[in-house]
């Protein structure tokens, strides 16, 4: 937009500042929403399958790893919160090619999972309404979600908030209840289950060690989501406190909810047989004795959707937001409304979702495979951004200044490195699987395409200080 024109009704200037209104509960209820998805509730059968019960040590491998990645991009968010976050560290650090490709990678993963998302809210209000075209429930899922996130930050962060402890409660109801299964046979005239279905069918790790490497990009596509604590550090009340303790609680749940879930699975069903007769949750419920499981899960499942869709706008809102500030993006996405939204990059965002969905339904089933396929490769990008930056952030402080860091990556830098070859490991498992190599196709070639477009329209960015972007507590 030319300047001197006027901005639309309710706009603030460019650069407008984002509003700091998502207290700490809504950060760690956001990270736990956009990583317990719809997979979880489905069984993560594809992956037991691979692995066996052995599952259970990739996530925990995966889990170590995320950890190290929530650790770096801590010390940088703590030290620097700004919005946009990894895209904007990984500019200041690594150079603005690197911030450029990082901020239009992840807006583009983020979008690419939306419609999975979406979609998944269509096919499960079609078991209860199965006469009602599901383009109709994708659209309304879409401009439900669009709308929270148009109102106000704190509007998405309480909706978030509830989404996610909806999931959460549901997790922690079953993990108690299969427990009284396994322990008290509870469902079971009263026999206790125990734990021997976790080694009396081929041992715990049947497949071997290739199983459990076979298992990891499907375990990794668990995980993302979880670097939206760092989008959050713009609109966050007090950073410094509510970045470190988000982080620290959320690694710890998202493991004990996985690995919690998958030991209870697993231990009332032989592993062999989950995914032949539905959703394990499903099943665990309806062993206690609860008739309505599999609406229930149906409604959890549905929220669960919801709740990584309303994530995913926020977050390509954010990234959009911050591109258009450094002008790696048109100007008009870096203005926000006077509630402190930026309306313009959201709208593109919801735009671009109504496209996709409406692709969706114009492709083979097969789509989705290659969709958490791709997701993988754009958030295995974000992630390596994340610890390159912080590797090249750390260097460059003087003595004092490490000294002084008040929130520090453990076993620096020997953590980062290991972080990054286990990364580098699951991109080579991702090429050697016919299912995911498609994603080292589109990956790649759409990082190239970002690198055409950033030389050929020369997309600088402004040479504004760091921390621009932040906005008074």
């Amino acid at each position: 937009m030319p300047v001197g024109n006027p901005l639309p009704h309710g706009e603030t200037a460019q650069g407008g500042p984002l509003k700091r209104e998502l207290g700490e509960r809504h950060i760690r209820l956001m990270a736990l929403g956009a990583c317990i998805g719809v997979g979880l509730f489905l069984g993560s059968a594809k992956a037991i399958e691979m692995a066996g019960p052995a599952i259970m040590l990739s996530y925990i491998i995966g889990g170590l790893a995320i950890l190290v990645i929530m650790r770096a991009l801590g010390e940088m968010a703590v030290h620097n919160p700004v919005a946009g976050s990894f895209s904007r560290y990984a500019q200041d650090y690594l150079g603005p090619l690197a911030g450029f490709l990082t901020g239009w990678n992840y807006w583009f993963l983020w979008l690419v999972t939306c419609v999975a998302e979406i979609t998944a809210v269509a096919v499960y209000m079609g078991v209860w309404f199965p006469d009602v075209p599901r383009w109709i429930w994708a659209l309304a899922a879409l401009m439900s979600m669009g709308t929270i996130n148009l109102i106000a930050v704190k509007a998405f962060g309480e909706f978030e908030f509830w989404f996610a402890l909806i999931k959460i409660v549901t997790i922690i109801a079953m993990v108690i209840g299969g427990i009284g299964v396994i322990a008290f046979g509870f469902g079971n005239d009263g026999v206790a289950l125990g734990i021997s279905n976790l080694w009396a069918h081929g041992g715990f790790m049947p497949n071997g060690v290739q199983g459990v490497l076979m298992s990891l990009q499907m375990v990794m596509f668990a995980y993302l989501g979880v670097e939206m604590i760092g989008l959050t550090a713009g609109e966050a009340k007090n950073p410094q406190k509510t970045i470190p303790n988000a982080i620290g609680s959320v690694f710890w749940r998202i493991l004990l909810f996985y690995v919690g879930a998958l030991f209870v699975i697993l231990s009332i069903y032989p592993w062999n047989e989950i995914g032949t007769q539905g959703s394990p949750f499903v099943m665990t419920f309806e062993r206690l004795g609860i008739k309505t499981a599999a609406g229930i899960i149906n409604f959890v499942v549905i929220t669960a959707a919801l709740s990584s869709c309303n994530g995913g706008i926020f977050s390509t809102g954010r990234m959009l937001y911050s591109l258009a500030q450094n002008g790696q993006a048109p100007a008009g996405f870096a203005k926000t409304s006077s509630n402190g939204v930026p309306r313009r990059a959201l709208l593109l965002s919801i735009f671009v979702l109504l496209l996709g969905v409406l692709l969706n339904y114009m492709v083979p089933e097969k789509v989705f495979v290659w969709v958490t396929a791709i997701a993988t490769f754009g958030a295995i990008w974000t992630w390596v951004m994340i610890l390159l930056a912080q590797l090249k952030f750390r260097k460059g402080l003087s003595a004092s200044e490490r000294a002084g860091l008040q929130y520090k990556m453990w076993l620096y830098p020997v953590s980062s490195y290991l972080a990054l070859i286990f990364l580098v490991l699951v991109v080579g498992l991702m090429a050697y699987f016919p299912d995911t190599r498609v994603a080292l196709y589109v990956g790649p070639a759409f990082l190239v395409l970002l690198t055409v477009l950033f030389y050929a329209f020369k997309l600088q960015p402004n040479n504004a200080p760091r921390g621009a972007a932040r906005s008074a507590s």
